[in-house]
């Protein structure tokens, strides 16, 4: 991946956090309608009771269409601006940082292939530095995302991404901004260790088959596994990060995985896996495919 690039030409920090910036805004733009689909499966409460009403989302599909149903196509795009400012910064970071902190590990006289062991430790450390960094646009995105039809007269919460920002300072506190932290930090690295890994591991298996190269088609395929194996993986990560941010509720991590292992099940850990690979595998292919060209870009111009 990175790696593969990097081996082609020479590209600076500035130009590689660009691209990957790049990148991952348009992904972003791309799929934020299944990223919002997929808060609100996460944070829907299981019926309780004899008389309970069936749940309102059901589905990815389903779910979209309830949206954009009760709410307008526009709220699909819930949560884009401060989603955009979290790729400027957590896109940026993790790709921009991965080659410099593997070597790192690897030490500057190491020569031949790193050990996949390395790459997974480098992405895991940058995917922990880059969302501790980019936290409060993550908790921002949720929460504009969570908020659905509002009864009549009901103002809602937040007029928009700068007022949410400034509103959870005023009522909340600047730390309020990182609510969440420890769940998103262990789910973003866990996940970053899952898609950059295993996008370089599949990429490099596929390319040994004959009669594939480095290609659209090769890049499509490895996107495409990553985001699966990082979905399987970072799933019950993304649960309860989502209903921490969501709910004020939750007084710790472990009380909102208890809580929603007690009151909603298991399986609730799971819930909108759907709409999240839907989600993640169609970013990643997105990214991918994106970055292969932008780095491409920023190489001819050093």
């Amino acid at each position: 991946m990175v790696a593969d690039l990097k081996s082609k030409g020479e590209i600076s920090f500035a130009g590689t956090f660009a691209s990957s910036a790049m990148a991952a805004c348009f992904a972003e733009i791309c799929t934020i309608p299944l990223d919002t689909a997929k808060v609100r499966l996460q944070l829907q409460k299981k019926p309780v009771g004899d008389g309970a009403s069936l749940p309102k989302y059901r589905g990815m599909l389903g779910t979209v269409a309830t949206i954009a149903r009760e709410e307008g196509m526009a709220s699909l795009w819930k949560g884009i601006i401060p989603g955009l400012h979290r790729q400027c910064i957590y896109g940026g970071l993790r790709i921009g940082l991965y080659e410099p902190v593997k070597s790192l590990y690897v030490g500057s006289d190491f020569v031949g292939d790193v050990p996949l062991s390395k790459k997974i430790l480098a992405a895991l450390t940058t995917g922990a530095l880059a969302i501790a960094v980019a936290n409060p646009t993550d908790l921002v995105k949720v929460r504009l995302q969570s908020e659905g039809k509002l009864p009549p007269g009901v103002p809602r919460r937040y007029s928009g991404a700068l007022n949410a920002y400034s509103t959870i300072v005023k009522q909340e506190g600047v730390k309020a901004l990182w609510t969440g932290i420890g769940p998103n930090i262990a789910r973003n690295a866990i996940i970053n260790a899952a898609e950059l890994a295993s996008y370089d591991q599949i990429k490099q298996t596929i390319l040994k088959l004959p009669g594939f190269e480095d290609n659209v088609i090769t890049h499509l395929l490895a996107g495409l596994g990553a985001g699966f194996f990082a979905v399987c993986i970072g799933s019950p990560i993304d649960v309860v990060k989502s209903r921490m941010m969501g709910d004020a509720t939750y007084k710790s991590t472990i009380d909102c995985f208890i809580k929603t292992l007690k009151n909603d099940g298991p399986l609730a850990f799971y819930k909108g896996f759907i709409p999240n690979f839907g989600r993640l595998g169609s970013w990643n292919v997105i990214m991918f495919l994106t970055l292969e060209q932008t780095k491409k870009f920023f190489t001819r111009e050093a």
